[in-house]
């Protein structure tokens, strides 16, 4: 301290001002910025308003799609498509591709009545355009009247064939995080529900799967209800053998652990045998191909030059 102020007396009353101005100077740019980095109220006033705007238009597009959903309802209801037992396997397969909420149903009834008038109408808008024949018209409006009938249920049943083929696949390894959770103390709820928690980062089907058959164990009056609806929404042959150890388990009192154990080694047995299936098909299945593309280019690579020498001798005579 004794040093800087001998040092402001050797420089002088300028060297003082010129000190004093400095502060006063960054004084004014901490000032400055701190009013510019202060949100002013004109600005927050077109934010809220902006906000507000995008709220509307968000409940606007809501009330619309609430208002088609109730207009397709009302459709559906009266055609009485939600009733009855082809309504109930449409829900079981709408169940099994993922899709539990109450208007799955009425939108894929809905789509499946639609679809065909919607699509049948713009083709003969647009081939009456052309000025074809009755007959071409009439061809036209069928085929694509039967096409867009199927179309539903064939993409639906293409969607649970892939579910299952990614359930197939990780199921061996929830298998083995079940055996870890019955080793170390935790009851089937608790380790289907920490089951569902590790597997929500990298497959969110099997935890929502998981953590529904969890919840059902814990409300349902009869557990073997709530691990035959886990077979109902993953319909495959593995979660068809896990539920049916669980409810052995259940019923006779054996230990979870081993029990699931057991069943993780059958799976991944059963996973090797289908692996060397495959490879004991690829000779079969790479003969056709060799015998179109590759035989050809052999015979004319070994061929070839013999029947052009043989064109060159006829020429030359």
């Amino acid at each position: 301290m004794n040093a800087f102020v001998d040092l402001m007396l050797n420089v002088g009353g300028d060297g003082l001002m010129t000190f004093v101005l400095m502060l006063m100077l960054l004084g004014a740019m901490v000032v400055g910025f701190l009013a510019s980095a202060r949100v002013n109220p004109i600005t927050a006033r077109l934010l809220t308003l902006k906000d507000r705007a995008n709220g509307r238009a968000i409940r606007k597009e809501k009330f619309k799609f609430e208002f088609s959903l109730t207009t397709l309802k009302n459709l559906v209801e009266k055609l009485k498509l939600t009733k009855g037992s082809e309504a109930e396997t449409t829900k079981d397969m709408l169940a099994k591709a993922g899709y539990r909420s109450r208007e799955a149903l009425v939108i894929y009834m809905g789509l499946r009545v639609v679809l065909p008038v919607v699509t049948t109408t713009l083709v003969f808008i647009t081939v009456s355009l052309f000025h074809l024949a009755m007959i071409q018209l009439l061809l036209a409006g069928s085929s694509i009247a039967v096409a867009a009938t199927y179309a539903p249920p064939t993409v639906l049943k293409r969607i649970i064939a892939k579910r299952n083929k990614r359930f197939t696949k990780s199921l061996p390894d929830v298998l083995d995080l079940l055996v870890v959770c019955a080793e170390g103390g935790l009851s089937l709820d608790g380790a289907l529900t920490r089951v569902s928690r590790e597997f929500r980062r990298f497959m969110p089907e099997m935890a929502d799967e998981l953590g529904l058959a969890a919840i059902e164990l814990g409300f349902l009056p009869n557990r073997r209800d709530a691990l035959t609806n886990l077979t109902k929404r993953v319909d495959i042959a593995g979660m068809r053998s896990l539920v049916h150890t669980l409810v052995q388990t259940e019923k006779y009192g054996t230990p979870l652990a081993q029990a699931l154990r057991a069943l993780s080694a059958e799976l991944r047995d059963e996973r090797m045998l289908k692996a060397e299936e495959k490879a004991a098909r690829l000779p079969a299945t790479m003969t056709v191909p060799m015998i179109i593309f590759i035989l050809p280019s052999v015979f004319i690579v070994l061929i070839g030059p013999a029947i052009i020498q043989v064109m060159h001798a006829i020429h030359s005579q």
